[in-house]
């Protein structure tokens, strides 16, 4: 077997799995396309050339008004795509072997790593521990859509909500206009401003995920006022929330929160995905406004890790000792 690193769109190989939007070739040249990122693409090969398995690190160029002011981290949604058979080693030793290689190709060049979104609560957990990542208790939430339809596990309050929202005139639809999109991005930025977990790409990002078939976008609008956003990718026979943004103050009597939310899962039902899965519902505190409401849809909470590296060796040790598990 033999293991790779790739950072430009010109030097990947064919033969790269394409059915996991979040490890593909297309998020791979979108993410090289957009200012302040910079895609790693690890590969593992068999003898024949053959890529057995991948994992996409996406890098981000950030900048803060506290220290250390200007920094670059790097984020991974999943734990890649594979290409198995039976002689080959398992899922969890060719992540293992491409983490690694992750990691040592970045080196000191980014303040930290963060992987998350894994299917498996335990998946990997002797890999991550042996590179040196710390695990963070985290909450992720999906809704079933196969077994019965949305609207039957939403409350009588919130359907009452949804109802007299869509009589006073509010809908929602996919963004087709340059106008919509600007507002979106306008809307999408402004709701996360103060939110300094929350990476908000620029709009060249936004631009290239309008020209996929893996991705829709969507505008909440009331009197041609954009009062909600939402962006879902469509993966493997799934469907994940990814960025969402609300006039949920200035417009509350329209419940525009609940209306773009409804929104994402019902089309994504009337689409026959398996699931609606909800990349990031904040972070893991007791109590926590958005997770709860991302709840009132229906949706079955889950226990998972979320899995951190920093590169500063002495905050890795004791934070991987305050976060022992």
């Amino acid at each position: 077997m033999n293991t790779h690193i790739y950072t430009s769109g010109d030097e990947l190989p064919k033969g790269l799995l394409e059915d996991n939007f979040f490890h593909s070739p297309i998020l791979f040249k979108l993410c090289q396309d957009t200012p302040r990122h910079k895609p790693y693409m690890a590969t593992v090969e068999d003898e024949d050339g053959v890529i057995v398995a991948q994992l996409l690190a996406l890098v981000r160029y950030r900048s803060s008004i506290f220290p250390p002011y200007f920094y670059m981290h790097c984020r991974i949604y999943g734990e890649g795509a594979y290409r198995i058979s039976q002689d080959q080693p398992s899922r969890q030793d060719l992540f293992g072997t491409m983490l690694r290689a992750l990691r040592s190709a970045l080196g000191l060049r980014v303040l930290y790593i963060e992987v998350s979104n894994l299917s498996q609560k335990m998946f990997a957990y002797r890999e991550f521990r042996q590179t040196g990542f710390f695990p963070v208790r985290w909450m992720s939430i999906h809704n079933s859509l196969h077994s019965k339809e949305p609207s039957q596990r939403l409350s009588t309050k919130l359907k009452e909500h949804i109802a007299h929202a869509y009589q006073r005139g509010i809908v929602t639809e996919e963004l087709s206009t340059e106008e919509d999109f600007k507002a979106f991005l306008k809307l999408l930025r402004h709701h996360n401003w103060l939110k300094p977990k929350r990476y908000i790409p620029q709009d060249d990002f936004f631009r290239g995920l309008m020209n996929t078939d893996n991705v829709r976008l969507f505008v909440t609008k009331y009197k041609h006022h954009v009062v909600g956003c939402s962006s879902v990718v469509y993966s493997q026979g799934q469907a994940y929330l990814w960025y969402s943004a609300f006039r949920r103050k200035s417009f509350r009597w329209l419940h525009p929160d609940e209306l773009t939310i409804w929104h994402a899962i019902h089309d994504a039902w009337q689409r026959q995905y398996q699931h609606m899965f909800f990349l990031d519902v904040g972070l893991p505190f007791r109590k926590n406004p958005f997770r709860e409401f991302i709840l009132r849809f229906g949706g079955k909470p889950v226990s998972t890790y979320r899995w951190f590296y920093c590169n500063i060796g002495w905050i890795n040790r004791l934070l991987s000792w305050l976060y022992r598990a």
